[in-house]
């Protein structure tokens, strides 16, 4: 061969050697797929309705003034411990007093006017008794009988209506006296004051709805969780639940309760339909206080000894990956399964059916996971009862993915061809 055929020889050899090397480096290789795993575990499950509510005494009463005036004496105060009939303040009853003067002043003067129409009316029987008897003698005429008896008739009316004016005169008096005593304001039960709206000297009007002076609690020892539940997780809530739920004061330290009443009337808020749950709680050494934010778990359901797995693994999905450069297979993106490798027929068919029945994917060795149909039952958020599977515990499903492009031994740059550089250590 001449020196020129050598020349062009090696130039096409170095020119392959080049083309090979780029293509290994920037082909389509398969970067390594690490899955992450977890076990099948057997425990227990429960199924709960998470809510925020507001403690509250299980029975407030408002103590309130029936009559407009001015606070004199106050006998109760906030965190004051109260007896039912005990009295908690009194209103200003002098005018009260003065009106109770007037009004049996007023009872005196209408007896005062029925007994004057009682004589007047004895006067007129005696002259109709004597008219009655001259007429009879034909001394008098028939119109002055007829006078007389009118008169004693009148007479008689007078009565009935002196009769009815020293009642409704006895009532305005009764209505008086009631009103005094309203100056005297008691407590209604037995409880501790949580609330005190006025002060000496103020000026309450009840002139369109009652002034609330107090706000008493009957017992602080029991109390009961306020809370709204959403329309989609009512239905698993019923009376007896077990329910636990914490505040901001002891945060570490929940407290149990239960579910004492679902309420029917629906609360709706921009276009969000609601419903009030009542859950009871004990309260013995009075850390809760009422008015507390309460962040509420309702136990809806409750399995013990099941078998049970990660919600992730249901929510994984073999995520196709298209491998770079220019030398990648063309194979469908939704045929492909991480890392690059094409999926078998089975493998793609089982990803479709995913959309419409419950898949977890098991490993398999170095091959491609396989997909496992399952049935689920009840979750706690974090992990699904597992009801009907080919599984056991302690089997493994995946749960997510770790890829290394460049791991130990593998990808490009682990195993070169000669001239192109040497294995990473």
């Amino acid at each position: 061969m001449t020196r020129t055929q050598w020349i062009i020889g090696g130039a096409l050899v170095a020119a392959a050697l080049s083309a090979g090397g780029y293509a290994y480096l920037n082909g389509a290789q398969k970067p390594a797929v690490k899955y992450k795993t977890a076990k099948v575990e057997r425990g227990s499950l429960s199924q709960i309705v998470t809510a925020t509510g507001t403690v509250n005494p299980l029975q407030t009463v408002q103590v309130g003034s029936q009559v407009s005036g001015i606070v004199t004496n106050l006998y109760a105060d906030f965190n004051s411990e109260v007896k039912k009939g005990q009295l908690v303040a009194r209103i200003d009853p002098a005018p009260f007093q003065s009106k109770v003067n007037e009004m049996e002043a007023n009872v005196q003067n209408m007896k005062g006017n029925l007994a004057r129409a009682r004589a007047d009316l004895a006067q007129r029987k005696l002259d109709l008794d004597r008219s009655r008897a001259l007429y009879e003698q034909d001394l008098i005429a028939k119109a002055d009988l007829d006078n007389a008896r009118t008169a004693y008739q009148t007479s008689l009316a007078g009565i009935q209506i002196a009769e009815a004016q020293v009642k409704q005169a006895e009532a305005t008096l009764n209505k008086a006296k009631l009103d005094l005593r309203y100056t005297q304001i008691y407590s209604p039960v037995d409880g501790t004051v949580i609330s005190r709206n006025v002060d000496v000297g103020q000026t309450v009007a009840a002139s369109f709805q009652t002034p609330v002076l107090f706000l008493v609690a009957k017992d602080l020892t029991k109390m009961q969780v306020d809370t709204n539940v959403s329309e989609s997780d009512i239905g698993g809530i019923t009376e007896g639940k077990a329910a636990t739920f914490v505040v901001d004061a002891h945060p570490k330290e929940p407290f149990h309760g239960k579910v004492i009443q679902v309420r029917n009337a629906p609360i709706t808020v921009q276009n969000v339909v609601t419903y009030n749950v009542v859950i009871a709680a004990e309260n013995t050494d009075l850390r809760l206080k009422p008015g507390m934010t309460a962040n509420v778990s309702i136990v809806v359901e409750r399995r013990d000894n099941v078998l049970k797995i990660p919600n992730a693994a249901l929510r994984f999905k073999p995520t196709p990956v298209r491998p770079q450069g220019p030398q990648a297979p063309a194979v469908p993106a939704a045929e492909r399964l991480p890392g690059g490798q094409a999926a078998t027929d089975a493998t793609v068919r089982a990803g479709r059916d995913a959309k419409t029945k419950p898949l977890v994917w098991v490993p398999r060795g170095a091959g491609e996971p396989t997909p496992v149909e399952i049935k689920t039952g009840i979750s706690d958020g974090n992990f699904m009862e597992l009801v009907e599977a080919p599984l056991k515990e302690g089997d493994e499903v995946i749960v997510g993915i770790e890829t290394s492009r460049n791991p130990q031994g593998s990808g490009p740059g682990a195993t070169l061809p000669p001239g192109f550089g040497s294995r990473p250590r």
